[in-house]
This record gives C-alpha cells, sequence and structure tokens, in this order.
C-alpha cells in the first residue's frame, strides 16, 4: 500500500490535524475488527485466556517502541487518563500549600485534572509562564525553573505542547528537578513524531498516546512510572487489581492497570499491528516517517508564514510534525477553545485544521501536522485559503 491508500480518509478533504485524533492505517483496523470477531465468538475464552497473553506481547512491543521498562507500563485509554490516574494517586501525598507546576501552553483537560485534584487537598497551582512566538528553549526551562520552590511537588510538563507544538526541553527539566521534584510528562505528542526514549528522560511518570503518531485504533495510551514511584500508582478506575483478584501476575502496574472492567481491548492489542504498517511506509522505517513529516511540516509552517507576513514563530529545533502560527486577533466569538476560522475552513474549503483560541479570545493560533498520506500541496492550498478568509 502507498502512504495514501494505507488510510481510508476521505479523499476528498486536507486532513491537516492528524495531530488532534490521528488517523488509524486499514491493516491495523483489520486486525482490530479479527480480534473483535474473535472475543465475540467466545467472549469468555477470549478474555481469560487470550486476552492477556495477547496484551502482553503488545505491551512489549510498545515498550522496545518508546524505550521503557515493561515491568513500568501499563495500557490506559489516552493521555488524558494517565494523568488523572497519576494525579489522583499523588492527592494523599499533598498537604494544603503544596504546589504543582504546569505552564501556560498546557492541554486544557489535564489543567482542569491539575485543579481538581489540587483543589481536593488544598495545593496550589502556580503557572510557568513562557511566550509565542518563541526565540529559544532556554526560554522555557529559565520559566519553570523560576517557579518552583521548596513546597514544589510535582511538575507537569508536555514533551510537545497542544495550542502552540512546540517541542519543549523536557530532558533538561527532568535533570534539573529529579528527585527531588517529580515530573510528570505528558507526551501525548511525542512517541511516533519526535525520537523519544522513555528511560533516558528519567521522569517519575510519563502518559502518552498511541492513537496520534503511532497511529494506532482510538482508545490505546500507556502511562510510565519509574521503578521508585510504582508502588504509589493507581488508576483512577480501581478494580480488581487492588487486593490481587485478577489478574494477579506481573508486578504492580500490570496488576493495577490491565483490567479496570470490561471494555474492548483491542485497541491495545492492535498498536503493533500500526507500527507495522506505518514503519513500512519509509525504506528506513520509523526514522524515515518521523524525518519526512518533520520536513514536510517546516515546509508547511514557512508557507503559512509567507501569507502572515511574519516571522517564524519557533525555531526550527522546538519544530515537530505539528507546528502552530499566530493569526491575527479574531472579530468573531470564540466557542469553547475553537475559532470560528476553524468551521470555515472546513465549510468553505474542505480543510480539517486546528485554530485554537490562545491564551484566549480574541487571540489565535493555526495548527497544522504533516502525516505520511500529505502532500505540499495540501498546505498551498491552506495558505490560499487563510490569505482569502482573512483578507474578507
Amino acid at each position: 500500500m502507498s502512504g495514501v491508500s494505507i488510510w481510508s480518509l476521505d479523499p476528498s478533504v486536507c486532513h491537516l490535524n492528524h495531530g488532534s485524533f490521528g488517523a488509524t492505517p486499514l491493516p491495523a483496523l483489520e486486525a482490530q475488527q479479527r480480534l473483535r470477531h474473535l472475543l465475540e465468538a467466545n467472549p469468555t475464552r477470549f478474555m481469560l485466556d487470550h486476552y492477556q497473553p495477547a496484551l502482553d506481547r503488545a505491551r512489549r512491543r510498545v515498550a522496545g517502541f518508546v524505550g521503557a521498562d515493561v515491568a513500568g507500563l501499563g495500557f490506559v485509554n489516552n493521555a488524558t487518563s494517565g494523568v488523572n490516574a497519576v494525579l489522583r494517586s499523588l492527592e494523599a501525598s499533598l498537604s494544603p500549600g503544596d504546589e504543582i507546576v504546569i505552564t501556560g501552553h498546557g492541554y486544557n483537560a489535564c489543567r482542569n485534572a491539575v485543579s481538581v485534584s489540587a483543589a481536593r487537598c488544598g495545593a496550589r497551582v502556580i503557572t510557568a509562564s513562557f511566550p509565542f512566538p518563541i526565540e529559544d528553549p532556554r526560554q522555557v526551562t529559565d520559566a519553570v525553573l523560576d517557579t518552583i520552590t521548596p513546597r514544589t511537588r510535582l511538575l507537569l510538563i508536555d514533551s510537545v505542547t497542544s495550542p502552540t507544538a512546540l517541542v519543549l526541553p523536557v530532558e533538561e527539566l527532568v535533570s534539573a528537578l529529579e528527585p527531588e521534584v517529580e515530573v510528570l510528562v505528558d507526551a501525548a505528542h511525542a512517541p511516533g513524531m519526535i525520537d523519544f526514549d522513555v528511560s533516558s528522560l528519567g521522569a517519575s511518570y510519563v502518559t502518552a498516546n498511541c492513537h496520534k503518531w503511532m497511529c494506532s485504533p482510538k482508545g490505546a495510551g500507556f502511562l510510565y512510572v519509574r521503578e521508585d514511584r510504582r508502588q504509589k500508582i493507581y488508576p483512577a478506575v480501581i478494580s480488581h487489581g487492588y487486593n490481587g483478584g485478577w489478574p494477579s501476575t506481573g508486578g504492580h502496574i500490570h496488576t493495577q492497570f490491565d483490567w479496570i472492567g470490561t471494555d474492548d481491548p483491542t485497541a491495545w492489542l492492535t498498536v503493533p499491528d500500526a507500527l507495522d504498517a506505518v514503519g513500512a511506509l519509509q525504506p528506513d522505517g520509523w526514522e524515515g516517517v518521523r524525518r519526512t513529516n518533520r520536513s514536510l511540516c517546516l515546509q508547511a509552517r514557512d508557507l503559512l508564514v509567507d501569507v502572515l507576513r511574519i516571522d517564524p514563530p519557533a525555531p526550527d529545533e522546538m519544530i515537530g510534525a505539528i507546528a502552530s502560527v499566530p493569526l491575527p486577533p479574531s472579530s468573531g466569538s470564540a466557542e469553547n477553545i475553537f475559532d470560528p476560522l476553524m468551521a470555515d475552513l472546513r465549510t468553505r474549503w474542505a480543510i480539517e485544521a486546528m485554530v485554537f483560541s490562545w491564551p484566549g479570545p480574541p487571540y489565535r493560533v493555526l495548527r497544522v501536522s504533516a502525516q505520511q498520506y500529505n502532500r505540499v500541496e495540501e498546505f498551498e492550498r491552506l495558505a490560499q485559503a487563510l490569505g482569502s478568509e482573512l483578507s474578507d
């Protein structure tokens, strides 16, 4: 299959928003459907006999892909679930006046989770602010480290930010803070998009999506917990593993996370199929996938800044396969976090691209993604549409 035919995307639409929800290659969808048939043919046998060995095989493959210790990796539905699991587990150890540091570029859902957990235990949420446009990743490091105090207990930091699409210097921050300050890395966009090795990173907690740049079916993500932190981390949904009811082997993380109630586990089990399908699109495998996606993304970014007549808002070293550009302030009203221009691009131009209200109305950013199914002509069409929309 070619880089285009491997997906079942609507060919009449320019799909420039892979970063939000991913897109699953057909071989992985077909493998998932085969597993669903197997599950429904004999649900009892599947869950009691087939599920755990298949899960262990998938876990080994994912752990190898991200450089993680297998014993510390548990599957979750998505990175937001992983963030919630860590925060809920840490609430009992937080005291009134303790501090959780986040950034002004964080994912809204995870910022909400921090706010709720902090309110439960009387902790304070401290926001590290750094600019966008940005000139140097040291601005991020300085901004975060300047917020750290003796009361800081946890830093929640994105490996790649969602609204502003910046690759952050997470390694430097982890090295500066751990183990005195625990670091939770929201790596939702990292695996499959940038070079990413969980063990060498050294953070206490890393959670990520498989459905984004690893291209698995929706509902697959993982949480990795460093060995010295594992015994205190539990899923947000407590189930049989809490008292060793079932499953009862594989270490604490596996016991707690492998079964949290009856669900469709086929997204987890078919992550290897997605990795195989996408990796085969380039002669040098996933290294080539990451390289070509990033090259196309930088081309797209340059097209957009040209039509906007602005300088690139971030250095190339802070760009992966997604890039954001600031837009002129909006004259319309935003619904939630999405600017009306996003709907206009969809309905008038058949283009799917993210337009966030960030850091809040009327300010906004346009974010594009580059995946193997994209072509530079699609980004040229976006640049044309953007020039037209902004001139109206």
